[in-house]
């Protein structure tokens, strides 16, 4: 038996361009699919901010803002609570504004709030909330952190009037309005003095130290060109103030002028010591009774102790020594 020809069936190879082309168009619709299905899951308000820690400066105007990235409720709820010491209160409520900031903000779209004319008192902590109750998502809230800044006052400033030539001495500036807290700078006749007096050819022999936290300006050793007129400087990021200036006077120490003073004086009162012993010695102190030849007062019968006459002028010496220790005192002074 002859067997007829075989059969043969030709397969055409694959396109690996059409291959690849159908394995996109798979994965695309997947996650298509995925997407639908992950929508109603996700849905909700989201909110954000441009700044979580804002400043300002006092009597400024400042933005708070309060993003709404994604919602569908058409008229969600949106209040702002302020938060100072831990203790919240509404400064947004019931679409008015209320509490600390009312007539002084006003709510801008979305949900931002400005503050037209900030204050110290408003430096705390603020809340946005918005609920949204058609969407999966129904409520969602961002924290800001709002500090004002302001600006020093005149500082109260102490300037010695005079000073001695080698001892110590500190000037005094201070105030206490200005946030965040003032730093200090002294000037002196109108040339910043600068915090290390050692970078400066100028002041590389000075010993005074500058504190810019208390405003303490210190000489260890007072030198003759240290005197003229200070003032002081506080400064913050909202501004600075300084006080008016004030005059220091520095002055030699005059050690013979006090030796010679002092000599003077020594001598002086030697020389009225020697004149009132002098003077008593001869008398000049007694009284022309007492001088005469030994007379007594006659005697009184009428029973009446009437003193002795020595007794009154024993205290003719005192007298004089008082009179000297005066004029001593005058001299020396």
């Amino acid at each position: 038996m002859q067997l007829g020809p075989r059969a043969c069936v030709r397969v055409s190879p694959i396109n690996p361009r059409l291959h690849k082309m159908a394995i996109a168009r798979l994965a695309a619709f997947g996650v298509l699919c995925w997407s639908i299905c992950l929508i109603p899951s996700t849905l909700g308000v989201i909110l954000r901010t441009t700044d979580k820690i804002v400043w300002a400066n006092e009597f400024e105007p400042i933005e708070l803002t309060c993003l709404i990235e994604s919602i569908s409720t058409n008229n969600p709820r949106i209040e702002w609570k302020k938060i100072k010491n831990g203790v919240p209160s509404y400064v947004y409520f019931q679409n008015r504004i209320a509490g600390d900031l009312e007539h002084r903000a006003q709510l801008r779209e979305p949900a931002n709030i400005l503050i037209l004319n900030t204050s110290r008192s408003d430096t705390a902590e603020y809340r946005c909330e918005v609920a949204a109750i058609d969407d999966q998502r129904d409520f969602d809230e961002i924290l800001i952190s709002l500090a004002v800044r302001v600006k020093p006052v005149v500082p109260r400033c102490s300037v010695p009037v005079a000073v001695t030539v080698g001892t110590s001495s500190e000037l005094r500036c201070l105030e206490n309005e200005g946030f965040p807290a003032s730093q200090y700078r002294w000037f002196h006749n109108n040339e910043e003095l600068p915090q290390d007096p050692k970078s400066s050819p100028k002041f590389m022999n000075s010993s005074y130290t500058i504190n810019p936290d208390t405003g303490g300006l210190k000489f260890r050793r007072v030198r003759k060109d240290d005197a003229g007129e200070y003032f002081c400087q506080a400064k913050n990021d909202a501004g600075h103030a300084q006080c008016s200036p004030q005059t220091m006077e520095v002055y030699d120490v005059d050690i013979v002028g006090i030796f010679l003073k002092s000599f003077a004086a020594f001598v002086a009162f030697i020389f009225l010591t020697m004149g009132v012993c002098h003077a008593h010695k001869h008398g000049c102190f007694s009284s022309r009774e007492h001088a005469e030849n030994n007379y007594k007062m006659p005697a009184h019968n009428d029973g009446v102790d009437y003193g002795d006459a020595d007794e009154v002028n024993n205290t003719q010496p005192a007298k004089a020594l008082f009179t000297l220790f005066c004029v001593f005192w005058f001299i020396k002074s």
